[in-house]
């Protein structure tokens, strides 16, 4: 005996398992490393302080990418402070400056509004991974040159039908 399908208001919202590629203050700096710590990534975000659109076409060569301007950034750079975006299923809300303990009134509003799984942001340098009510606050690290000898790092974010995980990689200096 077969089952009857569900009806189209009860199926459950299906995502297949895919991986994004997280990054922020690159300053410029395009680290070789990147293109394979990337490899089979669906998307990129760039959480700000990106440097030059060059680095968002090195990153485009990789993936489709969605990027912030940081408070290092020209606004030349014709990206905005803050921006959203669906992919397969997944909501991330992206802002290069974000106090997770403390947000303003807008971003409050902004994250019961859009819902995001995700909320991804840089500026800080440091890795950063905690759910806080119902999104995940996530902070890539820092990829641009090495310099006060701060930890450099990229992170991947698994999605998968039920959770979303991070792994982060640590960038080793070249020099």
């Amino acid at each position: 005996m077969r089952d009857n399908p569900p009806a189209p208001n009860q199926t459950a919202r299906r995502i297949a398992a895919f991986k994004i590629g997280v990054i922020s203050d690159t300053h410029n700096y395009f680290d070789p490393q990147i293109k394979a710590l990337f490899d089979g990534v669906v998307h990129i975000l760039h959480a700000g302080d990106i440097g030059g659109t060059g680095i968002i076409r090195q990153l485009e060569d990789i993936a489709p990418v969605t990027a912030v301007l940081g408070n290092t950034d020209d606004p030349g750079l014709h990206f905005n402070l803050t921006e959203f975006i669906e992919v397969t299923g997944r909501r991330f809300l992206l802002h290069h400056i974000v106090q997770p303990s403390r947000l303003p009134d807008w971003l409050q509003g902004r994250i019961a509004g859009d819902r995001p799984d995700v909320v991804v942001f840089g500026h800080t340098h440091k890795p950063f991974s905690q759910r806080i009510g119902p999104p995940l606050f996530f902070n890539p690290g820092y990829a641009g040159k090495s310099r006060f000898g701060m930890e450099r790092t990229v992170a991947i974010l698994h999605c998968e039908q039920d959770a979303i995980w991070p792994e982060y990689f640590r960038l080793e200096s070249l020099l």
